[in-house]
Formats: structure tokens, C-alpha cells, sequence
């Protein structure tokens, strides 16, 4: 591969200022994308010329370029499926069809007590919203198991017989 690149320099920097460190960045920018791919380039500087100009002449068989791994997707963990049932859980007893079943004294209450002054403050068509996110995200994360690389029927059985 060959390729011509052309950059155009203000004839006075001092009156140009700004237009002359577009350009700088401009030639700069080129030369950081020549280098990454592996190429190899040459570069005229005409500041005689009646259009200053800077050409870079770059030529090789470009390689690719490796992605950083500050710019790779981060996926975050799966949340466990015992989470995700409990949260479920917690947020259904919020709901005004469960009020009755509501004990504060329970050590279990007592605990969370938080994550319920949360749930609480919220309005039922957000509770019902919550419990049906909670729930689709546990069945997602059982699929996922499900499917997990080398995973047979035999050994779903054998997990299934343990978690009994």
C-alpha cells in the first residue's frame, strides 16, 4: 500500500495561530495512525511553497491494530439466581395482597430492615414492575447455567440432587 497525505500550513504561524495548530495536530494525528498500523512514512516539509503544506508519503502492507483493553466492552457479572429470588421475594411482601403475612418482629425483617424502608417508599406500580424484573432475571440466569460449556444432563442432574 502507498498513500499521499497532504496537510496545509498557515504561510505566518504567528497571525494563524489557531489554523496552525490545527494543522500541527492535524500532521501529528496522521503520523500516530501511520505508526499504529505499522506503516512506514516519509515527510516533506514545504513552508516556501505559496500554500505552505506538509506531505507525508506512506507506504507497507498495514496490520491490524490491537483493540486496547480500556476500550473493550466490560460485561458485568451475572447476579446469582438465589439473589435474584430472594430480591423478588422481598419485593412481593411489599405488595397490598401480602400485607397480612408481614411480620416486623422476625429476625429476617430485622435485618434487611433498609432494603424494605426502600421498597416501601415506592409506588405499587413500581413494586409489580420490580418483582416482574427480579423474576425474568432469574429465569435468564437459570437458562444461562443451563448452557454453560460442558454442562451435560448428568451433571445438571447431579446439581439438581445436591441443591435437594
Amino acid at each position: 500500500m502507498t498513500g499521499r497525505y497532504l496537510v496545509y500550513t498557515p504561510a505566518e504561524s504567528k497571525p494563524n495561530e489557531k489554523r496552525f495548530d490545527v494543522a500541527w495536530r492535524r500532521f501529528a494525528a496522521v503520523c500516530r495512525s501511520l505508526h499504529a498500523d505499522g506503516l512506514t512514512y516519509d515527510v516533506q516539509l514545504n513552508l516556501t511553497a505559496l500554500r505552505p503544506h506538509v506531505l507525508i508519503t506512506a507506504s507497507g502492507t498495514a496490520k491490524p491494530r490491537k483493540i486496547r483493553a480500556a476500550h473493550r466492552l466490560q460485561v458485568p457479572p451475572p447476579v446469582p439466581v438465589q439473589r435474584c429470588r430472594d430480591r423478588a421475594l422481598e419485593v412481593s411482601w411489599f405488595l397490598p395482597e401480602n400485607a397480612t403475612r408481614r411480620n416486623s418482629n422476625t429476625s429476617y425483617w430485622g435485618k434487611h430492615q433498609e432494603r424494605y424502608r426502600e421498597l416501601s417508599g415506592m409506588a405499587e406500580d413500581y413494586l409489580r414492575a420490580e418483582i416482574e424484573y427480579w423474576q425474568e432475571l432469574e429465569t435468564l440466569n437459570r437458562q444461562r447455567e443451563h448452557f454453560k460449556p460442558g454442562r451435560t444432563d448428568e451433571t445438571a442432574l447431579a446439581d439438581d440432587e445436591a441443591a435437594a
